[in-house]
C-alpha cells in the first residue's frame, strides 16, 4: 500500500532552518504531484507547496514564498522542503501529501497523506 514518511521536524528558534523529507513508497512517485500542507492548532490544514511529477514546476503559498523551497528526488521516491527564516506562525504539524490529479493548492485533491511532522519555531 501507499505510504509517505515525514521527517525532520524539530524545536528552532525564529530565523533558522529546517529541512522536512518525505519518503514514498507504494505508488510510482515521478507520476504524482508531492504537496506539503500544515496545520496549527485551532486552525484549518492549509496549503505551503507543491511540485509537480518531474519537478519542473513549483508553487507555494504566499505566506511562505521567497524562504520555503520544495524539491524532489525521484531516484530516491522523497520529497523535501526546505525552510529558512523560520517565524513563529510556521508552527505547525506539517504533512506531505501526494496527488495525480490538478488542483494542486487544495487538499482534497491529494488522496494520500503522511502522518506528519511537528515544527516549532520559538520566539
Amino acid at each position: 500500500q501507499v505510504q509517505l514518511v515525514e521527517s525532520g521536524g524539530a524545536l528552532v528558534q525564529a530565523g533558522g532552518s529546517l529541512r522536512l523529507s518525505c519518503a514514498a513508497s507504494g505508488l510510482t512517485f515521478s507520476t504524482y504531484a508531492m504537496g506539503w500542507f500544515r496545520q496549527a492548532p485551532g486552525k484549518e490544514r492549509e496549503f505551503v507547496a507543491a511540485i509537480i511529477g518531474s519537478g519542473g514546476y513549483t508553487n507555494y503559498a504566499d505566506s511562505v514564498k521567497g524562504r520555503f523551497t520544495i524539491s524532489r528526488d525521484n531516484a530516491k521516491n522523497t520529497v523535501y522542503l526546505q525552510m529558512t527564516s523560520l517565524k513563529p506562525e510556521d508552527t505547525a504539524v506539517y504533512y506531505c501529501a501526494a496527488t495525480n490529479g490538478g488542483g494542486r493548492t487544495f487538499a482534497a485533491m491529494y488522496g494520500y497523506w503522511g502522518q506528519g511532522t511537528q515544527v516549532t519555531v520559538s520566539s
